[in-house]
């Protein structure tokens, strides 16, 4: 895309403009890192955009609390205070369970990710937010837990406005084909593969 110039323009019958702001369903996958962190990123792109920013974890523990949260979370304090940028909020989805699944048994995750999956239905109907972040959704979508069929046509159904992205490992090919940009993250080394885990800073 030279010059940010798109390769073909299709014959749909819209303005330059109005093909540029269509809301976008954005998916980071693949096995390398950075698919949550470039999630994250677009979030305070879009709260200083005075957007409405509503991040959903699915995977991670609800006790940890990652550094991308806590960045997200004081500008949407300011928000609060001063009235710059927009609202942030940010969810654990269920009682908080990672890819282990230490915490509870099958039936317990399940229910969570379903429960968590119709409380953002119920969002994207209402439009409560102009971007959310739908962080290691795939995983429940892998696993059975939430029906990818559903998932598909909330996101192409969904009223006004908003933004989705969705991160995690091994997108479904119906989401894939739902999206707009997608991206596979591919590893290419990782410090795991000589013995060393996640450090503050770098990981959480």
């Amino acid at each position: 895309m030279p010059k940010g110039q798109p390769i073909a323009v299709p014959d749909d019958g819209l303005t330059t403009r109005q093909r540029r702001n269509r809301p976008l369903v954005m998916v980071h996958t693949g096995d390398g890192k950075g698919k949550s962190t470039a999630a994250f990123g677009v979030g305070i792109r879009g709260w200083n955009r005075g957007w409405k920013v509503g991040v959903f974890q699915f995977v991670k523990s609800a006790k940890w609390r990652i550094g991308e949260q806590t960045v997200l979370e004081r500008p949407g304090s300011l928000h609060e205070e001063t009235g710059e940028g927009g609202p942030v909020e940010w969810h654990k989805m269920g009682s908080g369970w990672s890819r282990t699944r230490k915490h509870g048994d099958d039936v317990d995750h399940a229910t969570a990710a379903v429960e968590g999956w119709q409380e953002i239905k119920r969002r994207l109907a209402e439009e409560t937010h102009d971007l959310l972040i739908l962080d290691e959704f795939t995983y429940p979508m892998k696993w059975g837990w939430v029906d990818v069929d559903d998932v598909v046509a909330t996101l192409r159904d969904r009223p006004g406005f908003q933004h989705v992205i969705i991160t995690g490992r091994n997108a479904d090919p119906r989401l894939i084909e739902v999206a707009d940009p997608v991206t596979e993250m591919t590893k290419v080394k990782h410090p795991m593969d000589a013995g060393q885990k996640g450090q503050k800073g770098i990981e959480w």
